[in-house]
């Protein structure tokens, strides 16, 4: 495993075992795995995405493995549309991709899972696994759902700028 890199003894790797020390002994011989979540406040799309982490640390604990969660920046085209912000969107894609590669290498996962909400973010995800090779899997959150208003479904195109 990659990991065994930074979980094996002697004077070069106890920086890295010291760190590892809140992990219980019993995990450290399962794969490290990275799991990139883009999760924040700001964007509307991240609704439930707090439980879809949980669902994946058991899940990743189930399937043998250890999870180690790290947050990606995500920016809503919805938001930075109209103003100098749009000029941020299609750039964060390399950045994200960006980021992920540097968690996972710095830290020798062995598998990645990539938790994304937003079309921007998601293409970011996908290059990261492309360019760590390492066993990854991508999960959407999903498309965000629109709400009701006087019993009647919204709709966000129709709806969002009547007054």
């Amino acid at each position: 495993m990659k990991s065994d890199l930074i979980k094996r003894t002697g004077k070069v790797a106890a920086p890295g075992i010291a760190i590892c020390h809140g992990i219980p002994r019993t995990e450290m011989d399962k794969p490290f795995i990275g799991v990139a979540t883009s999760f924040t406040d700001i964007i509307p799309r991240s609704c439930g995405m707090r439980d879809l982490e949980r669902f994946i640390e058991k899940g990743v604990h189930t399937g043998g493995g250890y999870p180690f969660f790290f947050g990606i920046p995500g920016i809503c085209d919805g938001i930075a549309m109209g103003h100098s912000g749009m000029h941020y969107s299609l750039p964060s894609r390399e950045l994200i991709a960006d980021m992920i590669e540097t968690v996972a290498q710095a830290h020798q996962f062995d598998g990645l899972v990539l938790l994304t909400n937003c079309d921007k973010i998601t293409p970011g995800m996908v290059m990261a696994a492309a360019r760590v090779n390492i066993p990854s899997i991508v999960v959407t959150a999903g498309p965000m759902l629109s709400g009701h208003l006087r019993g009647k479904r919204l709709s966000l195109v129709n709806d969002t700028l009547k007054p």
